[in-house]
């Protein structure tokens, strides 16, 4: 059940302390709870819940959204992320609380329930409305022009306006590094466990099975510790521990015929499902001798999880999901996730006509490596007159005394265009330096979307909360007279430390 709660939040002077004082406005949860569109969020909360019935109402949108939106913000648990929320009365307000309550507000482990109501494309809609309101609250506000206007400080009077910065990335999952031999030991244990319990109801009527458990931990123990390991060894112990594997389920499907298969909760029936699989590719690249297979899995607990071949120096390969973003005025969108690898130069189409969809034009310039500059990307931008940064296709003019300087204006032209390409590098170092992209904790597909999803809001919620900020700070300083040494060394500790001081 679910009741429809109306954006009623009390003024930060009206919050209820029952310590005394009341809330300053200038926290930086009070001008963030400005700015999230809780009204969105309502929206697609309210639909997955009946609005009248039986049972305890379910937490109120803001409450789950604010929730998500604090933890990932703090980079903490989702234990301590409660905590504190029970012992910071800003928090609370964020969350739309009317007073302060020193008692936990929910349990910690609501947060999976959380992340299972808003979905990938609900959270990526929200991110829209927020971007909106910034562009909102900046035309109000009369700020200067975009950063796409000409050197000479005029806008420019094309059609098409504003840059496109596009790339891709993979986010990490919390797994270990999966070997072949590995992955088949750890299946041959989980199935082993399943065995067991399914022979419990037999106990005392029959034999029990034999599983060579002993042998088989002890052959896997001598390769794991062996240093030096051949070719030859590792085909050897691999189709060892196929065999043991392929004994086990053989053994399970004479037992299920027996008892029933009901006998297993959720999660052992998924890994009975998963070591099945599982045990079908390992065979087949091992009578193939090849190490490639569609949809292979290197995890157990997490099946939908693939290699992702990335050819980085640290990390040629990275498990997790791949994404593609973009940059826009400093906003940044997640265009797509993927479980499975993609190769992101088809995304680019896609994600200019999002743009106008966005924005109501074409971008003027379009920023991207290398892979992007296909012949296609290449004649969709030439057709609705958007400049590709890097260099054109074919043979490099010949230089001559006349075309010196043209040739001169579009080398520093390719090189302004790869300097303006940086940024999106910057977010993404964000992202995974300062949130947690580096390595995505939480186990589910859907809750790691969720999670994926969370962090590009914060980031943009960051940048307008700077941008919030530099305007009160600057305001103050007209007002006071500050000089520009105190202004400047306020602003280089708050970028440095990403606290909110008070401004009183």
């Amino acid at each position: 059940m679910y009741r429809t709660t109306p954006d009623n939040q009390l003024a930060f002077e009206d919050f209820y302390l029952p310590f005394g004082g009341k809330l300053r406005s200038d926290n930086r949860w009070v001008l963030l709870a400005r700015m999230v569109p809780w009204d969105t969020a309502e929206a697609f909360y309210e639909k997955q819940f009946a609005q009248s019935g039986q049972g305890a109402p379910a937490k109120p949108a803001r409450v789950a959204l604010g929730a998500l939106i604090i933890k990932e913000r703090l980079g903490v648990s989702d234990e301590e992320a409660v905590e504190q929320i029970r012992e910071n009365p800003y928090l609370q307000y964020f969350l739309g609380f009317h007073e302060f309550r020193d008692e936990a507000p929910f349990d910690s482990s609501m947060f999976v329930h959380f992340r299972h109501r808003f979905n990938l494309d609900q959270l990526n809609q929200i991110n829209e409305a927020l971007v909106r309101a910034e562009q909102t609250e900046a035309k109000r506000d009369d700020e200067p022009p975009p950063e796409d206007d000409d050197s000479d400080g005029n806008t420019s009077s094309k059609s098409n306006n504003g840059k496109l910065i596009v790339d891709a990335t993979c986010t990490p999952a919390d797994i270990r590094y999966p070997t072949d031999i590995s992955l088949l030991n750890e299946a041959r244990e989980k199935s082993e466990q399943i065995i067991d319990i399914l022979f419990e109801p037999l106990k005392g009527q029959q034999r029990k099975p034999r599983t060579y458990r002993k042998k088989a931990r002890r052959l896997f123990l001598a390769y794991s510790k062996s240093r030096k390991r051949s070719t030859r060894q590792i085909r050897k112990v691999l189709g060892q521990q196929l065999r043991f594997l392929k004994r086990n389920l053989n053994t399970i499907g004479q037992l299920a015929d027996q008892t029933s298969l009901t006998l297993l909760d959720r999660r052992q029936y998924k890994n009975l499902l998963v070591i099945q699989e599982l045990y079908r590719q390992q065979q087949w690249m091992y009578e193939n001798r090849c190490r490639r297979i569609s949809g292979r899995i290197v995890s157990i607990s997490q099946p939908h999880v693939r290699p992702i071949v990335r050819g980085k120096a640290s990390a040629p390969t990275e498990f997790g999901a791949k994404l593609s973003a973009s940059l826009v005025n400093g906003s940044v969108f997640l265009d797509r996730l993927d479980w499975d690898p993609f190769n992101e130069s088809g995304d680019l189409i896609e994600q200019i006509k999002t743009y106008k969809q966005r924005f109501g034009f074409y971008p003027e310039s379009v920023h991207c490596d290398a892979i992007y500059r296909t012949r296609d990307n290449r004649r969709f931008c030439k057709k609705y007159d958007i400049r590709m940064s890097g260099p054109p296709l074919g043979r490099p003019p010949k230089k001559t005394p006349e075309n010196t300087q043209e040739l001169r204006n579009k080398k520093l032209q390719q090189r302004q265009d790869e300097l303006d390409r940086i940024p999106i590098e910057g977010k993404f170092g964000q992202s995974k330096r300062r949130f947690s992209l580096n390595r995505v904790m939480t186990k589910l597909d859907d809750t790691s979307e969720t999670a994926i999803a969370i962090v590009f809001i914060v980031m943009n919620l960051e940048k307008w909360l700077q941008k919030l900020l530099f305007t009160l700070l600057w305001r103050l300083r007209l007002s006071t007279k500050w000089s520009l040494h105190v202004l400047h060394t306020f602003m280089g500790r708050l970028l440095l430390t990403g606290r909110s001081y008070s401004l009183g």
